[in-house]
């Protein structure tokens, strides 16, 4: 009896062999959503290039920066030096030398005015006039010392502070050129770059912010595909074109201004998406065999459209025409 259930199993597992193979080389063509795509430019920008601007004016006495340096918020990149601060501070502090000598021998007479009051030998005006003679030195000495003060202040100030943590863009100037105050003495890129979109108008309503946008990898030098997320969509259309920023990982963060290849949402529409091991080339034509209700197979010419790659189908590629659906495909 069990020689003869032996024969029945091998023919029931060539059969479920043949089904699993049958199943694995056959597909049903049926009408897909997906999102349509367009290819459009992106420039790598900074989200903000803020000036670095002179707070005095005078001539660059240093430049520690070029154009693609990183720098910090708050790192000195250039100072500008003014002489007649310099003389002014020296002046002042000579006038406050003068006046504490001052305040120093009013100290002296009105102590020594003080003593002859008590002891009655000095009328009372003589001790009136040395308080007053040194509440005039202190005020005069406190006075001097404020603008001995304000001109340090407006010496310190000639130090040039990078507003931002980024990348230096550009040095419009050098060592020795004279700059007045307001300046640019450089601009500074913030950082992270991102990808700054400008589409044409008419597809302002597809775009919607955490839209994805795929980026070919060959433009970024690296080897898998990569995807960005649109982060901003800026309310005012110019020239046209509507501007959406866009986040992307391994961007990258020297060059600014390169233009990269990348593909937007256009819409959702219907179409047909077949594996592309089922789609073969002969002569620049493409075809498919096609399996009629009969069972015979027939190869047709079809016209390929871009990948669309799916969860179901990673190597999906569109078909635009020559299947209808219901079709069944089967690889050759």
């Amino acid at each position: 009896m069990r020689r003869r259930f032996i024969p029945l199993l091998v023919v029931l597992a060539g059969l479920t062999v043949a089904v699993a193979e049958a199943a694995e080389t056959s597909f049903t063509v049926q009408r897909t959503a997906f999102t349509d795509e367009k290819a459009v430019f992106a420039t790598v920008e900074s989200p903000n290039v803020v000036p670095a601007r002179a707070r005095i004016g005078g001539t660059v006495s240093g430049l520690s920066v070029r154009q693609g340096d990183k720098v910090t918020q708050g790192q000195v990149i250039a100072v500008v030096a003014d002489e007649k601060l310099l003389l002014q501070v020296s002046s002042l502090d000579a006038q406050i030398v003068g006046l504490q000598s001052q305040l120093a021998q009013a100290q002296t007479d009105l102590a020594r005015a003080e003593t002859l009051f008590h002891q009655g030998a000095g009328p009372r005006t003589t001790l009136d006039q040395a308080h007053t003679a040194v509440e005039v030195a202190s005020s005069a000495l406190r006075s001097r010392t404020a603008e001995r003060a304000v001109a340090q202040q407006n010496l310190e100030e000639g130090q040039v502070l990078a507003p931002v943590a980024g990348r230096v863009i550009t040095v419009p100037l050098t060592r020795g050129t004279v700059v007045l105050n307001g300046d640019t003495i450089a601009t500074v890129g913030e950082e992270p770059f991102i990808l700054r979109l400008r589409v044409p108008e008419r597809h302002a309503v597809s775009l919607k912010v955490d839209d994805s946008v795929r980026i070919d990898p060959g433009q970024l030098g690296i080897a898998q595909s990569t995807s960005g997320v649109i982060t901003l969509i800026y309310p005012q259309i110019m020239q046209g074109r509507v501007v959406a920023d866009t986040k992307v990982a391994d961007l990258g963060n020297y060059f600014v201004g390169d233009r990269i290849l990348v593909w937007i949402s256009a819409g959702v529409r219907q179409g047909y998406v077949v594996p592309e091991s089922f789609l073969r080339t002969h002569f620049g034509l493409d075809y498919v065999s096609l399996r009629r209700p009969d069972g015979s197979v027939v190869e047709t010419p079809v016209q390929r459209g871009q990948p669309r790659p799916t969860a179901a189908l990673p190597n999906g590629v569109e078909v635009l025409s020559g299947v209808h659906t219901g079709d069944v495909l089967v690889q050759p």
